[in-house]
């Protein structure tokens, strides 16, 4: 992870409850407003960042599986189902299968993916800043900003321009 990047990160931890709040006030205030804002520094974001770079969200965190994405994934690996649950799969306090250790099994060297083009669904929407009704799913956002230097960066932003 590049130094701009573990900045971006210190930053989000250090402004953890003054972003969630003022996010927060934002959604009750301008929802309307917040998927604009989102997605508009989204775009310019992910112009600057290239993910390989860093990868923290695989090295620290694991999407849900879902049975779409189970059955995806072990086609394309020639094993059963259940064996890529037993390996590598747990369920989490929601009942969803999650990964059972970090980083990611599937996590390369080089932070490239080995399963890219069959990854599952939350890895390929991640970091969802680019989503509609980014209000739904504020709190996960606000989380995701102490995992991803773009989320992080994201959400700086939109908190300085509100208390302009």
């Amino acid at each position: 992870m590049t130094t701009p990047d573990k900045d971006s990160l210190t930053h989000a931890k250090s402004n953890f409850k003054l972003n969630q709040k003022v996010l927060l006030n934002l959604k009750r205030k301008k929802s309307n407003m917040l998927d604009f804002a989102f997605h508009t520094k989204h775009e310019s974001e992910f112009k600057k960042m290239d993910c390989l770079t860093c990868a923290n969200c695989c090295k620290t965190t694991s999407p849900i599986f879902r049975d779409s994405d189970i059955r995806r994934i072990s086609k394309h690996l020639r094993i059963k189902e259940s064996k890529l649950i037993n390996d590598l799969l747990r369920m989490d306090e929601d009942e969803d299968y999650v990964l059972r250790t970090s980083p990611c099994y599937f996590l390369n060297s080089t932070n490239s993916c080995s399963i890219y083009e069959f990854r599952p669904l939350a890895c390929r929407e991640y970091p969802h800043t680019n989503r509609k009704n980014m209000s739904q799913i504020l709190n996960l956002t606000i989380k995701n900003s102490l995992i991803c230097p773009v989320v992080s960066r994201i959400i700086s932003q939109i908190v300085v321009s509100e208390k302009k």
